[in-house]
């Protein structure tokens, strides 16, 4: 966290958020001094956050545990029902899967994450669970690759210099002068192909979706098991209808002027 706030910054709406994101699959229910914990706030700030998140109707209490309450994902579909290429690219991206039988995603960089916004999947391929607003780490990823060669240089060597890049298979690019001339190719030739990178057994290459001023606000995929395509038949077949497909998305965002 930055060391210095601006007058502006609230820090009780800093903390607020700080409880709400501690719950997670993993710890759907928690106490108020797990809370506390994973927050490295007091229990008595912990308390008051809670009990007016409760009151707001954010969060419910059962005894000495807390969970969230289905309103909090107003928060999150005030962010979807606002990002306009996703109901332009719903219909692009169907006609795509049923061309190629395979799924397809969107996603929008946040930090040194992807966040998936949209997703039209086939049948699952991988064992990561994969829904809107899942997060996986950019580097290992397609359409991290994408979207982390969109940024200026200076950016991505902030990124590069920051990440740990852990081998999550065999096959993962971990040496960071690799990983910055995959990003530089990846800008060149307007798109990204990763092989079992981020799990055995699955492919993925992606492709931006742009808006009228040439800037990346996207990036859409096509995924498929290893077993069902070869690195060939990613490039020659899919990547040519993924290529249009996202062709056809940034051009209704530019005529939108989305972004």
């Amino acid at each position: 966290m930055p060391e210095e706030r601006s007058g502006d910054f609230i820090q009780s709406l800093e903390r607020g958020l700080a409880v709400i994101d501690s719950f997670s699959k993993e710890r759907p229910a928690q106490t108020l001094s797990e809370v506390a914990e994973l927050t490295g706030l007091t229990r008595a700030t912990v308390r008051r956050m809670l009990l007016t998140l409760a009151e707001l109707g954010y969060v419910r209490r059962n005894g000495r545990l807390f969970s969230l309450t289905p309103k909090v994902l107003d928060l999150g579909y005030s962010f979807l029902s606002s990002f306009q290429v996703l109901e332009l690219a719903q219909g692009p991206m169907e006609r795509l899967v049923e061309a190629v039988k395979e799924s397809s995603s969107l996603s929008i960089l946040d930090g040194s994450d992807i966040v998936y916004v949209a997703r039209v999947p086939t049948t699952r391929i991988m064992t990561i669970s994969l829904a809107l607003g899942s997060r996986l780490p950019a580097y290992p990823t397609s359409m991290g690759r994408v979207l982390m060669a969109s940024r200026p240089d200076s950016e991505i060597e902030d990124y590069i210099a920051r990440t740990t890049f852990e081998p999550l298979t065999r096959y993962t690019t971990t040496d960071k002068d690799e990983f910055r001339a995959i990003l530089h190719k990846t800008r060149d030739q307007g798109y990204a192909l990763v092989d079992q990178e981020l799990e055995e057994g699955v492919r993925s290459l992606a492709a931006p979706i742009h808006n009228s001023r040439g800037e990346v606000l996207a990036a859409m995929n096509v995924s498929c098991h290893a077993t069902r395509a070869d690195m060939t038949r990613l490039r020659e077949e899919f990547l040519p209808q993924l290529l249009a497909t996202a062709q056809e998305v940034s051009k209704q965002a530019g005529a939108h002027r989305v972004g």
